[in-house]
């Protein structure tokens, strides 16, 4: 069984829900990464994305497009990424809880390296599975067949425009979890999650078991009370990344005690 199954499997029981955190592989430099990566497990992430930076991201807001910017102005290629992710595997944080690593990454990077090759360096670099927010479901099939083979899980994502049938065809094809976004939009940081978001996941958790996490706008503990009884877990990004922009200004054990001090809160709200 996939590690990303095994987590929702050990949380279905108590009715827990799963805490994700996404940050961005090598903003400011690869060691920083490794360090947030082993920070956000210690203060409560059951799960962790790492974003592979790309110089035209799809989806992102301006906060992650920034560290990715950051990123790449640093000198971090994908074969970096990759490495950062087999360092953070190989931490006794993650070995010990046995966290599971996805990555996000834009389709050009996983076409340009090929997708085999891309699927075999994920699967060597400690990756459990991917989300891959720019594939579209008509062009997923291989390589969530390779994802498969070499047994990762590749994510989907639907949006609140998703209509239903559509919706439940991306829930078919996805596996490990469901992303659901949250707004209509790009990722970052709101002051309110829509309420619209539980009629979907309302429509979703009718029709398929598959796991469903929230992502997009969600940075407070007030947005997680709104959302966990209703999803599976919960995903933010750009309230960690926001915090890493001061990296090389700031020691980074002070920011990350602030990040750690964030996510116990957000996970606190999560699972009370």
């Amino acid at each position: 069984m996939n590690a990303i199954d095994q987590v929702f499997q050990r949380l279905r029981a108590p009715g827990r829900r799963a805490f994700l955190p996404f940050v961005t592989a090598g903003d400011p430099d690869v060691e920083s990464t490794a360090a947030v990566a082993r920070s956000l497990v210690t203060s409560g992430a059951d799960l962790i994305e790492i974003g592979f930076p790309y110089s035209d991201p799809i989806a992102d807001g301006p906060v992650i497009q920034a560290s990715y910017t950051r990123a790449l102005a640093g000198g971090v290629r994908l074969d970096d990424v990759f490495a950062c992710s087999r360092q953070i595997a190989d931490s006794s944080e993650v070995q010990e809880k046995g966290t599971p690593l996805l990555g996000m990454v834009s389709y050009s990077l996983v076409l340009r390296r090929g997708p085999q090759a891309f699927v075999e360096q994920s699967r060597r670099s400690g990756l459990s599975g991917l989300i891959v927010p720019d594939l579209p479901l008509e062009e997923s099939a291989e390589l969530a067949r390779l994802s498969a083979d070499a047994g990762l899980c590749l994510v989907q994502l639907v949006t609140p425009t998703t209509p239903l049938e559509r919706a439940l065809r991306i829930a078919r094809q996805s596996s490990g979890f469901l992303y659901c976004v949250s707004v209509t939009g790009i990722t970052g940081e709101r002051e309110q999650v829509p309420i619209q978001v539980r009629e979907l996941l309302g429509q979703l958790r009718r029709e398929t078991r598959l796991p469903l996490c929230v992502g997009f706008g969600i940075s407070r503990p007030e947005h997680v009370r709104l959302l966990r009884e209703h999803a599976g877990g919960i995903i933010v990004g750009s309230a960690i990344v926001r915090r890493m922009e001061q990296a090389g200004q700031r020691p980074l054990e002070e920011i990350l005690a602030e990040i750690g001090d964030l996510v116990k809160g957000l996970c606190a709200a999560l699972n009370p």
